[in-house]
């Protein structure tokens, strides 16, 4: 089986030219399933993952806003019925082209999950397990926030479903072993009934999991995360028909944290990463509906290593710049006792910091001592005040274990000690990863 992080260290690749593949746009392609008898005529179809995108950018919308259990769980879980898209929605000079999700496509998230126990949270429990728990202790609070144990879920659940199922099922599942010979293989249809072969719709899916927009690659860093952050129109519609496409035409989750790190000019991960999956589709294009050679799924294989170590550099990026900022949140709280605000925005710091920590476990790479290292540091909540949760400076808590109730065990903790952690966890992944753009760098 192939695994992209064997024996390799992580470094930014840049993708050999090639005037052959030189495409920006990921696709249309052309059918190309022996035999296919049917109407359609392009072979690339994703629109169960950008429904998975929806999915999670509406659960998060959800919690934050207060919605009931009952709520939460349809977007975690899917439903037949309508299930109205909550974020992103239409704005004035940015009007998208759906408003139902299962108009796409009928799926959900709980399903597409990494399997396995997620160390570095509490209980040992398994991913799916993490994100029920969480999603259920935002239904007892107040908008997702639990300031008493310095829990903002709509962020910690957010990011740790941007890993546990879209990092793990690119990376982990069909850019790892679906590359495999005998998975799905390009000569025979992904499934009875479908238009493309196995390996076009394995790939297909990886990117779709990536979202970016199809045309992203001829953009630059700011056009991409303006587009994500519905800024700029002009960008986003493609083809020129008024609307932004929920399928081709937007850029989400980790795509957008790429273009926000490359505008700085340091980094390319948007393009390295989207211009490999843009190659590696028209690699399986051309062998035109054939089982793939060796040295045609070694190519494949090529091309998964530069998104998947990249994309893992993604991660480690958002890591770094967090435990930043959480240093300058720090700084502010202990300089301005019981500041709510400053606190409130400390606690929605440190739940993307931790959903980002605990992703790096889901992408098909065992990270082992290293792993046990980051989620030492990192800890299992903020530092918070033990009787006035935004009073950090004096009497500071930290969550440490979970009663056998569900009760959260509190043991003391320092404001300065977990300052300096997050010095030495930026020092950790610079050291350990070969992160380049290092945003919000305390060292």
């Amino acid at each position: 089986m192939f695994n992209f992080f064997a024996s390799v260290t992580l470094v930014i690749f840049s993708i050999i030219p090639n005037v052959a593949m030189a495409f920006e746009v990921y696709g249309p392609y052309p059918i190309t399933l022996k035999d296919y008898q049917g109407q359609e005529t392009n072979s690339v179809n994703y629109s169960e993952q950008i429904s998975q995108h929806l999915l999670h950018s509406s659960l998060k919308k959800a919690i934050s806003s207060g919605a009931s259990l009952e709520v939460m769980n349809r977007y975690f879980n899917g439903a037949e019925e309508e299930l109205l898209i909550l974020d992103p929605i239409s704005s004035d000079g940015f009007i998208f082209d759906g408003k139902d999700i299962n108009k796409i496509a009928k799926t959900n998230l709980s399903g597409m999950v990494y399997k396995d126990i997620i160390p570095g949270w509490l209980g040992g429990m398994t991913a799916k397990e993490v994100l029920s728990s969480m999603i259920e202790k935002a239904a007892q609070s107040k908008n997702g926030y639990d300031q008493i144990h310095g829990y903002d879920y709509a962020q910690l659940v957010s990011k740790f479903t941007m890993g546990a199922v879209f990092y793990h099922q690119a990376c982990g599942n069909h850019l790892n072993k679906m590359l495999d010979a005998d998975y799905k293989p390009n000569n025979a249809p992904y499934k009875s009934g479908a238009h493309y072969t196995g390996k076009e719709h394995s790939w297909d899916q990886a990117f779709g999991y990536w979202g970016a927009a199809a045309h992203g690659a001829t953009l630059s860093a700011v056009q991409n995360y303006n587009i994500a952050k519905q800024k700029n129109e002009v960008f986003a519609d493609f083809n020129l028909d008024g609307v932004v496409n929920l399928m081709s035409e937007m850029n989400y989750a980790y795509a957008y944290y790429a273009s926000s790190f490359d505008k700085s000019g340091l980094t390319d991960y948007y393009n390295l990463i989207t211009k490999a999956f843009i190659e590696g589709r028209q690699i399986i294009t051309e062998a035109n509906g054939n089982l793939l050679s060796e040295d045609t799924r070694s190519e494949l294989e090529e091309k998964a290593w530069i998104i998947c170590s990249n994309w893992e550099l993604v991660i480690s990026e958002a890591i770094f710049r967090y435990a930043g900022i959480i240093y300058t949140d720090l700084e502010n709280l202990t300089a301005n006792h019981g500041d709510k605000k400053a606190y409130r925005e400390y606690v929605k710091h440190w739940g993307e910091l931790k959903g980002f920590a605990l992703s790096l476990h889901t992408g098909g790479r065992s990270l082992g001592e290293l792993g046990t290292r980051i989620d030492n540091i990192i800890g299992l909540s903020p530092v918070v005040g033990r009787v006035f949760p935004a009073e950090i400076a004096e009497n500071s808590v930290q969550v440490t274990g979970v009663n056998s109730d569900g009760s959260f065990v509190l043991s003391d903790a320092s404001a300065d000690g977990y300052m300096k952690n997050m010095l030495k966890l930026q020092k950790l992944l610079q050291e350990e990863f070969e992160i380049m753009a290092k945003n919000n760098n305390k060292l």
